[in-house]
């Protein structure tokens, strides 16, 4: 199985429980760590498009639209909770996944909630936002449900996208919002009216308050949807911290996807740390990525009882420790690897990171920003030399 990353711009689907669930995969598919992101009801996998990629150099990503959503099979309503708990479930099973930290929104915080209460043992953690243990009236989901009946989302939908952001929002990103509600009305009738009545039946409260999950919930401040004192209840019952999010309303990971990662790699660094054979698998992967699997391959080969122990120390505290911390993406790594080792100088090493440079996106016009800067500030003959290398190591490689 290759480590590389999957395209993120190419759909993907499977069938599980008679749906046709479309997803998304990124990262190494070996990663020690799992985030799977689910959606709010009447939207799709998109949104999370502006957070999920900042995880994806060191962990596996799952995006999906949940049944009757996006691209995904919309089967004859009603649904149940139940009902989506067990497509995540079939969903992580087909993909291999055994474990994950479950980020979900709205619905998918109570979907996350659930698959955490039926299979504790699968659930690394929660990231909860703007959800709750029991979310809206009867009143509100059977109205939702007859203009869904009556194929008439369009009556529903601009009072239910004024909930998702604030006004400032719709103010400054206009063609955003448009887009935005151009999602929920062409959500499937099916789908919306399905996942309302689930919404509807649903009551978290005594197995959520069971949960002994690790847990964060988020929310943003200006959500009139599921409002702070909505979270702050869930926060209770799980003994877990609520944060709230300035200049968000219902979804933070479209209006504030900066203060998402924060938090999420916040709390992230409070899970236990993976052992050490984790460690060492997580490094391995990165290695390959970042190096390429043939010079994996040919440096594992060629260890020795001499140099076997400090193989394994760079894999796990080098690869498995800064290069998997997640903070700074691959390719930004890389280029700071690049300047250190040109500024040393390390000519050997800065040799063949150069020839990696075609697995982490660092372009030959990088590359010449990344001397020109050294040699400001490390010095003219360093950056001279390392433009020799580099025009050499480029001939080669670039040699049919």
């Amino acid at each position: 199985m290759s480590d590389l990353p999957s395209n993120p711009a190419l759909p993907a689907f499977m069938t599980v429980n008679n749906v046709a669930l479309h997803h998304r995969v990124g990262g190494p598919n070996q990663a020690a760590r799992t985030l799977v992101f689910l959606n709010s009801l009447g939207s799709d996998l998109r949104i999370w498009d502006a957070v999920a990629p900042a995880f994806a150099a060191t962990l596996r990503t799952v995006q999906y639209d949940q049944r009757g959503h996006g691209l995904s099979d919309a089967p004859p309503a009603p649904y149940t909770l139940r009902d989506h708990t067990g497509d995540l479930k079939g969903l992580l099973d087909t993909l291999g996944i055994e474990r994950a930290v479950l980020v979900g929104v709205s619905v998918g915080g109570m979907i996350a909630q659930d698959f955490a209460a039926a299979y504790p043992e699968r659930t690394e953690g929660l990231v909860l936002i703007g959800t709750g243990v029991k979310i809206g009236t009867p009143d509100l989901w059977n109205e939702r449900i007859e203009a869904a009946e009556q194929k008439n989302l369009a009556r529903v939908a601009p009072a239910a996208l004024s909930r998702w952001f604030t006004p400032a929002f719709f103010e400054k990103r206009p063609a955003e919002a448009r887009g935005y509600l151009n999602m929920l009305v062409r959500t499937a009738p099916e789908g919306y009216a399905g996942t309302c009545a689930a919404l509807r039946e649903a009551d978290l409260r005594e197995q959520t308050a069971r949960l002994k999950v690790p847990a964060v919930v988020l929310c943003g401040e200006g959500d009139t949807s599921t409002p702070p004192e909505l979270n702050r209840e869930l926060a209770d019952l799980l003994g877990a911290p609520l944060h709230l999010i300035p200049g968000a309303a219902h979804i933070p990971s479209v209006e504030q996807p900066g203060a998402v990662i924060a938090h999420i790699r916040h709390f992230l660094g409070t899970l236990p740390r993976t052992g050490a054979g984790e460690r060492y698998e997580t490094g391995l992967s990165v290695r390959r990525r970042v190096l390429g699997e043939d010079h994996v391959e040919r440096a594992t080969a060629n260890v020795s009882d001499l140099d076997r122990d400090f193989q394994t120390f760079i894999t796990e505290y080098a690869w498995g420790g800064p290069w998997s911390r997640g903070h700074l993406d691959t390719r930004t790594r890389h280029l700071l690897t690049l300047a250190v080792l040109t500024a040393l100088p390390r000519e050997h090493e800065l040799a063949m990171h150069i020839r990696a440079t075609e697995n982490t996106g660092v372009s030959e016009e990088d590359l010449r920003e990344v001397f020109l800067h050294v040699a400001v500030y490390a010095g003219v003959p360093v950056a001279n030399r390392a433009f020799q290398i580099a025009r050499q190591v480029l001939a080669e490689r670039n040699d049919p």
